[in-house]
Order: structure tokens, then sequence, then C-alpha cells
């Protein structure tokens, strides 16, 4: 695998991170896929799993959101996106994408996103997403979901008294402390993650994972996900596009796969014709990082093979 980096600069001069994983094989790749990654992490954590799509003939892109990894580029500056943060993110995802298409010229290009990353992809999926990407992968989502509209009023009413940059362990308590209460015994905070002790101990020990976030920051997040499912937000969603979700069964995120078996089902009723959802037994939040990590690796490269053009699929992938 090939494996470089370069900055892109938004619209407002923002300097975005972004990695770049190609086949050893100088060949035409058969397929791109673009990787968002969740909150609290970076994108550098999906190397391993970039490895087997370039082995199997994709390109690979991956950028860390505003606030996130080498973009925010000192550890004291993650956990903090700006001001409309995620709207930018999601422009950056998009010119990301452009920049793909660019160097990989009349080949699909798919969006795996994960988490906070799959939450943006959803609203991607209902404004210009669908003009760009031929099929979208949602790892570790969920649907609709109670108490949204109560924790963006509470992170407005704590940004409003101590301020937008102020790092709410009020609001990161209340986000991700119910997290570990279905797992025992428990070894470390971020044991809701993966059953992998290793997985877990790599997220703990990198230093751009794992960030308080500001209270705008979580105030944006809560308002994303409360205009997510509403109605008027629904009514643009694309129905022509292929769409997988796949989660743990014991993924809090998810509701335990509950809340992403409603999401399929949600968008099934909107007339999505092409949704397909898989959920792994005893699997945590993170699937790409769990320990039957091949079999979910193998179950993506599956529908990916079957969601490409028929000119790609003659395209061959690069030797192991």
């Amino acid at each position: 695998m090939k494996e470089n980096s370069f900055r892109m600069t938004d619209p407002l001069g923002v300097s975005i991170h972004v990695y770049e994983w190609l086949p050893d094989i100088e060949a035409p790749v058969r397929g791109i896929v673009q990787i968002a990654h969740g909150m609290c992490e970076t994108a550098a954590r999906y190397t391993r799993f970039a490895e087997d799509l370039t082995r199997a003939g994709y390109a690979v892109y991956a950028n860390d959101h505003r606030g996130h990894g080498k973009t925010a580029g000192k550890v004291n500056l993650l956990g903090d996106a700006g001001e409309d943060g995620f709207y930018w993110m999601r422009r950056d995802m998009l010119q990301l994408a452009g920049i793909a298409r660019s160097r990989h010229e009349g080949v699909p290009i798919f969006l795996l996103a994960h988490s906070m990353g799959s939450f943006l992809a959803q609203k991607l999926m209902c404004e210009d997403g669908h003009e760009v990407y031929a099929g979208f992968i949602l790892s570790g989502t969920n649907g609709p979901r109670p108490l949204v509209g109560f924790g963006e009023s509470l992170a407005a009413m704590q940004l409003r008294i101590q301020g937008e940059r102020h790092r709410s362990v009020l609001l990161n308590g209340i986000v991700f402390g119910p997290y570990n209460r279905a797992f025992s015994p428990i070894r470390t905070a971020f044991d809701w993650l993966s059953s992998d002790p290793e997985e877990v101990d790599r997220f703990i020990a990198d230093p751009y994972c794992g960030a308080i976030c500001t209270t705008r920051f979580f105030r944006d997040f809560f308002h994303l996900l409360r205009e997510l499912h509403c109605q008027e937000t629904l009514l643009t969603l694309c129905r022509d596009k292929p769409v997988y979700l796949f989660s743990g069964a014991k993924d809090p995120v998810g509701m335990n796969g509950q809340g992403v078996l409603r999401l399929a089902q949600m968008y099934r009723e909107r007339g999505l014709t092409d949704v397909e959802c898989k959920l792994y037994p005893d699997g945590r939040h993170e699937m790409l990082n769990e320990v039957n990590r091949s079999e979910v690796t193998a179950d993506i490269l599956d529908w990916l093979v079957r969601h490409l053009p028929a000119e790609s699929l003659f395209v061959q992938p690069a030797a192991n």
C-alpha cells in the first residue's frame, strides 16, 4: 500500500489534513472509498482497514475533521470544530470527494462513515451527497432518538454561562457516561468501543483520541441529530443510492442494534429500495476494531463488489 498525506484548504481558509492510501500496483483503481471518522478520534486509525481496501483495488481517502487529529494540529485544540463546525465538516467531506474523483476520473466513490461521521453522512444523504457518492456505508450509527432537543438546550445554556470554548465535562458525561453500563467487568472508560482490550488500549494511548469537546461542539452536534430525522430533512433524502448499515449488536450508540434496525426500516419506508443491514452478535461500537474485524471487512468488500458498475468489476485488484 502506498500511503500519502496532504493538506486541502477549505473556503474559510482552514487547512484540513488528508490521508491517501493507494494500491501498490500501477493500475486503474476499481473504486474509491472515502472514510469519515467518528468523534474524538482520527482518520489515521483506519490505516489497517485501508490496507485491506487497497489490496482489493480501491483508492482510499480520509480527512481529519475540524477539531480532530492533525487538522486540529495541537492536542489542546482538539474537540472544537469552530463556528458552524458540523456544516463545514460536511463541506470538507464533499471537497475531499471532489479531489478524489479528480485523481481517479470516472471511478465510483463510496462514503464509509463511522459514528459521528455516519450522522454527517446521513445529513449529506439529504443534501448534495446523492450527487457525489455511488453509495453509503454507515457504521456505528443510529436512527431517531429522544432527548436530543434537551441536550441541545442544555449545551446552549452552558455555552451562555461558561463560553463556547469551555470543555464540557458535564455534556461529555451525559453523552458517553452511560455507554459502559452494559459491560462487566469494566477495565477502562472506553470498554464500550471494542471487546478487544488491545484496541481499547491503543485508543487510550493515542494523544489524538478521547478529547473532551467544547460546549459549541456539543450544541452543534445535538442540533445535527435533531435535524437528521425531522420531516423537512427527510423530504430531500436520496432514494436511488444503495445503503449498507452495520453495527455491533451490543453497541450502545445504536441502542444495541435496535436504533440501527429502526433507521433501516425508516429508509425503506421513505422509498429506498437497496438497504442492507447487518448486526454482529456481541460486537460493540467499533466493528472495524473488533475481534471479528476480518469478517466485518470481508462483508464490506462483498457489498462494494456487488455495487460496483460493470466496467469496474474487470479491474484486477492488487496482488496480496
